[in-house]
């Protein structure tokens, strides 16, 4: 929150593509709030790069992730939407 604080009067800021990864099914509503809110900012959320990956309560690393091919997948295609939209 307080990155947006600090953000919500850039001028940089408007129209940047922004891609959210969620580790908790169970926060819609707090990612809903999330996207009103970077959408207020005039951030372009990048939608096929935002995915909610079932991490909550476990205590996988980053390498665990990477192996984990149920987990890698979706991280990596979201990556790659991201990078797409960047080079829109």
């Amino acid at each position: 929150k307080n990155a947006l604080d600090w953000l919500v009067a850039s001028l940089e800021f408007p129209s940047k593509p922004v891609a959210l990864i969620n580790t908790s099914p169970r926060a819609t509503h707090a990612q809903a709030s999330l996207i009103t809110t970077l959408e207020t900012m005039s951030a372009r959320i990048v939608t096929e790069a935002s995915i909610t990956l079932p991490l909550l309560g476990t205590t996988l690393g980053a390498d665990d992730i990477v192996a984990t091919p149920a987990l890698a997948a979706p991280l990596r295609d979201a990556i790659t939407a991201f990078v797409r939209a960047i080079r829109a």
